[in-house]
């Protein structure tokens, strides 16, 4: 065999490759990652100058939001995995109390009570802190018990995860309670829960979802049911939004028409062109091969986020980055399934590609905890 010391010695390879290693888990940082939200984030810019018909200040203005949510990202990654799991029922308590403020004081827009809008003070939304915060807390109880967890376990869970969804359910924000929702049931799955407990939970949905649509829907909802299984009942009222993306989609086919050509959205066709329907501008500009692009890239950040989850060293670690890993999966299926009529429209941005504000610098938290998890301490595997 080749002796490993005389190969250290005489190639400078070995000790470039272990000085860029120890460069990048000095800063907490995980390339890989990195540079996929890096591709994600220029090439969302690139399809927003496009959606926004060249509007550059909002163009300007997305870039600033995803360079403070990537300097959020590198503050958080400074701090332990052990920091965020002392700290995680703090946290779930002080993310209570600001959903209750917003419910007594918070401001209105789009038809939802979400924010906080404090004199002298950006405007935030609290709502979208919960996305890792329970998890956090339920990976935090979780991972100090038994697993498979057991029946009193799984009822405290169900309890920490429906509290703050029903608290911003009532605000109006379905989309975002569905987000918190799914972010805790994840880390319930992970954990090891049985699977007839799995689908004994579907089928009580599906039993309680007559009476929930009967008796506690409000009527705004209701039409978004009623318009998902027939848009065409109200063609130019509630299923406007999904007929013209459809018809986007279709028109763009394989290749596209071409950056900048896409009639529908150019023409003011598609509502919400620049936000919830800006999949819809890049079908009918860069058609199905846009889409699978795309598609690669958003693989490419979730392959690596399910590596750091496989290599996490204890099991709060895990189960935290498994669930932060497929709600970002979860986020992006419902936003393409929701564009392409697969599913009902609840309002959810498609993440690092629609104009938004207060969820990137959220997604970015997230993604901060998972380079936390990747490079404080030692892995299984490098």
């Amino acid at each position: 065999m080749i002796n490993q010391d005389f190969v250290r010695q005489t190639t400078g390879f070995y000790h470039e490759n272990s000085r860029s290693r120890t460069f990048w888990r000095a800063l907490h940082t995980d390339p890989p990652l990195l540079v996929g939200l890096i591709l994600l984030c220029c090439f969302g810019l690139f399809v927003l100058f496009s959606a926004s018909d060249g509007d550059e200040a909002m163009v300007r203005r997305q870039a600033l939001i995803m360079l403070v949510g990537m300097v959020v990202m590198f503050i958080v990654a400074q701090f332990s995995v052990h920091f965020f799991r002392r700290w995680a029922p703090s946290m779930y308590a002080a993310g209570l109390g600001l959903l209750g403020l917003v419910l007594a004081i918070g401001a209105e827009e789009n038809g939802a009570r979400s924010w906080i809008d404090l004199p002298g003070l950006p405007s935030f939304q609290p709502s979208e802190l919960m996305k890792f915060i329970v998890p956090m807390l339920l990976a935090w109880y979780l991972a100090s018990r038994p697993l498979p967890p057991r029946f009193k376990h799984l009822f405290w869970s169900a309890l920490m995860i429906v509290i703050p969804a029903a608290l911003i359910v009532l605000q109006n924000d379905t989309g975002t309670a569905i987000m918190v929702f799914m972010s805790g049931v994840f880390v319930v799955l992970l954990a090891g829960i049985r699977w007839r407990i799995v689908f004994g939970g579907f089928f009580a949905l599906l039993l309680v979802s007559p009476a929930w649509y009967l008796f506690l829907a409000q009527e705004h909802q209701k039409n978004r049911i009623l318009t998902f299984f027939d848009p065409y009942r109200d063609p130019t009222g509630a299923g406007y939004n999904i007929i013209q993306s459809q018809i986007a989609i279709g028109s763009g086919g394989v290749y596209g028409k071409g950056y900048g050509n896409g009639a529908q959205s150019h023409l003011d066709f598609i509502p919400e062109s620049n936000t919830d329907f800006i999949l819809a501008v890049l079908a009918e500009e860069f058609g199905l091969l846009g889409i699978l692009f795309l598609i690669c890239l958003y693989l490419f950040v979730l392959v690596r986020g399910f590596y750091i989850a496989y290599a996490a060293k204890d099991m709060f670690s895990r189960l935290l980055a498994g669930s932060i890993t497929l709600t970002f999966f979860f986020y992006v299926f419902v936003n393409m399934a929701m564009v392409s009529g697969l599913l009902p429209v609840i309002g959810l941005p498609l993440p690092l590609i629609s104009r938004s504000g207060t969820s990137i610098v959220t997604l970015f938290v997230g993604f901060g905890l998972l380079m936390s998890i990747q490079t404080h301490g030692r892995t299984r595997r490098s």
